[in-house]
């Protein structure tokens, strides 16, 4: 039975979808090409008409969940300094810290970014200058656009690496105040 262009294109947005929330919350690497499909009720032979290889879908996987992160914390082009600072406040948040996989992709998945071939880092690479680029026009210091991506990032991987949710909090409240005084300080 052969199924339309528009079956498949749903059927790849939705494998898609579905590895997305997966890798974030449970990792890429521990999910088979026949775990993957099971999840949205196919079977492990289906995968290939819509990704050459587990590795294609990883590149697809990057730049998906790169793109909804930058939309969300530089709104595309009408961030101000207010909107940026309550999208970190968001971010970090235990909300955030506690659904891997509906938000940004660099704290769950960096590490396996970090060890994939160049086509998945640079996949990376380019949303992640494009987040900063947009953080650094508002911020007006590359620098700091770059200390205050680093931050965020590194303690939401800290926060959920931690078990109590108090020390968790701790974290996150730290990291908001010491960037709020980074951005304070340039303010001046």
């Amino acid at each position: 039975m052969r199924y339309s262009a528009s079956h498949k294109l749903e059927t790849r947005q939705k494998l898609l979808e579905s590895s997305s929330v997966s890798a974030k919350t449970e990792g890429f690497s521990t999910v088979g090409v026949d775990g993957l499909m099971k999840a949205i009720g196919l079977s492990g032979g289906a995968f290939y008409s819509h990704f050459a290889s587990k590795d294609e879908l990883f590149v697809s996987i990057v730049e998906r969940e790169l793109r909804h992160s930058l939309e969300r914390l530089s709104g595309e082009g009408d961030l101000s300094r207010d909107r940026l600072e309550r999208c970190l406040k968001h971010y970090l948040s235990m909300a955030h810290v506690e659904q891997p996989g509906t938000g940004c992709a660099l704290p769950a998945l960096g590490a396996e970014i970090a060890r994939s071939d160049v086509r998945v880092r640079q996949e990376a690479e380019q949303w992640i200058c494009r987040l900063h680029k947009s953080w650094a026009a508002v911020l007006e210091s590359d620098s700091l656009a770059w200390a205050i991506l680093s931050q965020c990032v590194g303690a939401l991987v800290v926060a959920r690496m931690l078990v109590s949710p108090e020390v968790q909090r701790s974290v996150l409240q730290s990291g908001y105040e010491e960037i709020g005084l980074q951005i304070a300080t340039r303010k001046a």
